[in-house]
Parts: structure tokens; sequence; C-alpha cells
């Protein structure tokens, strides 16, 4: 079977190993991007390699214009062409909306979104160019759908790629590329005495997502097997924002006891 090429950028670490590892396992050679951790995308690429890909770190900062066109050359020195494109980089920083800086914003936005917009852009080009039907699947959050304090910068970045998978997905299907959003929620990447562990016990499913649980939707994603998917997004949070009211968490998930009162009729 011919190997297919993929791109993780964030790749040294949590779900962007993760991703990488389960596309090096699946028929993907893989470059790993990174921006600070050489050891964990070595890490990373060690594991890929052990399932019998060819893998290599790029380190660049996808957030910089400049550096992402080096890292775009840099993969397509070593790999030609590309198959699957994984905007999967971003950085999670949470301020009160009174106290942002430019620089935060700045930050946040330029990772979180540009990077993903550009990144969407140089992987089609790459695809149109060879005539390829590939994927691209940008990594958003639940934090689309919900609200969360000191959010403002995260939720808002991520919710742009979101919209815009959308109308990426409706100028590229001519050239029959795909683009899908895979929002992940509370994923273990925390460290036991992290104080978001104490959320667990408020999400349905009772417990955080894997990392790889969330590269084999993505790796689904990205198959043939949805190959009719296109401009959408699928949440992965185990239900993390369904109790929206406080008696969807007073009986461990169900609502209350619903109390039928008879009418005047029925006495």
């Amino acid at each position: 079977m011919q190997r297919k090429t993929a791109l993780v950028t964030g790749a040294s670490h949590g779900i962007g190993q993760a991703i990488a590892v389960t596309l090096a396992k699946n028929g993907y050679d893989v470059g790993v991007n990174y921006c600070n951790n050489g050891s964990g995308a070595e890490e990373t690429c060690r594991l890929a390699r052990q399932a019998g890909a060819k893998a290599v770190p790029l380190r660049a900062d996808v957030g910089d214009y400049q550096a992402l066109c080096g890292l775009f050359d840099a993969f397509f020195a070593e790999f030609g062409t590309i198959d699957l494109m994984v905007n999967n980089a971003g950085v999670s920083e949470f301020h009160p909306l009174l106290e942002v800086t430019e620089e935060q914003w700045e930050r946040v936005t330029r990772i979180d979104w540009k990077a993903a917009y550009f990144g969407t852009q140089m992987a089609a080009r790459n695809m149109v160019a060879h005539k390829k039907p590939g994927v691209i699947v940008n990594i958003v959050s639940n934090h689309v759908d919900g609200c969360f304090p000191d959010a403002n910068i995260y939720a808002p970045s991520k919710g742009a790629v979101d919209v815009f998978c959308r109308n990426a997905a409706m100028e590229l299907a001519p050239y029959g590329i795909r683009v899908l959003a895979l929002a992940p929620g509370y994923t273990d990447v925390w460290t036991p005495d992290n104080p978001i562990q104490a959320v667990r016990e408020r999400i349905p499913l009772g417990r955080f997502a894997t990392p790889e649980e969330v590269a084999n939707i993505l790796l689904f994603l990205a198959s043939d097997q949805c190959a009719y998917m296109t401009g959408t997004r699928v949440t992965v949070d185990g239900g993390a924002l369904l109790p929206v009211v406080p008696e969807n968490t007073m009986t461990g998930g169900a609502l209350l006891p619903l109390v039928i009162h008879e009418t005047e009729e029925e006495k």
C-alpha cells in the first residue's frame, strides 16, 4: 500500500502528538511541526518511525507567515506533496476582558486563527497543483458552542476557524478537497494537580477524552469512509456542554423526575 503524507502542526505533545502517531500507524508519513519543544517532536518522530513511517521534525512558529512558508517548503522538500493537513497548533490563554493587552490578543489570534487560515491555503495550493483530492482538518474547540471564563480571545479565534472551514470547503470542493473542523472538549493532557481536574464529575460521560480518542476521530474523518463529509464540525467532548441548566446535574446527568399534574377534565 502506498503511504500518504500528512503535516501536523503542534505535534510535539498532547493531541498533536497522538494525531501524528495514529496517522503513522495507519499509512501516513508525517511532518511533525513544533515551535519550542524539540525533544517532544523527536519523541513523536520516534514513535512514528516505530510504526514504520517516515517522520521528520519541522521547527516553525506557525503564527509567523514567513516561518509558515518555510515550514511548507521544508515539508515539500521531504515529502513532495501533501494528502492531509492538520492545523492543530494553538495556544490557550485566558484573561479578563478588561485586562487584555494587544500583545495577548495578537499572540492567541495569530497562532489559533491566522496559522489555520494560511496553513489551509498553503496545503490546498499544493493539492490543487498536483490534482490531489486531499483533506484538511482544522482543530477547533467546544468553546465554539459554549462560553467559558476569560476565553474572550481564544473562543472567538476558534469560532473564526470553525466558520472559515465552511467557507473553505465551498471554495475547495470543486478540486475534490474536503475541509473539516474537529472540536475536542476536555482532554487528558493536564497534570493531576491542575484545578481543571475538578470538572470531570460534571461531564456526562464522567471523564476526559484521551488524546488517542481524538486522534482516532480525526483518522476516521480523513478516511474514504467520510468521503461525503465536508464543511462540517465534529465535536468530541463527552457531552460536556449538555447540562446547561442546574437540574441536569442534580441527578447524575439526568433530568429531575417529571411530575405530571392532572387537569380538571381528568379528575
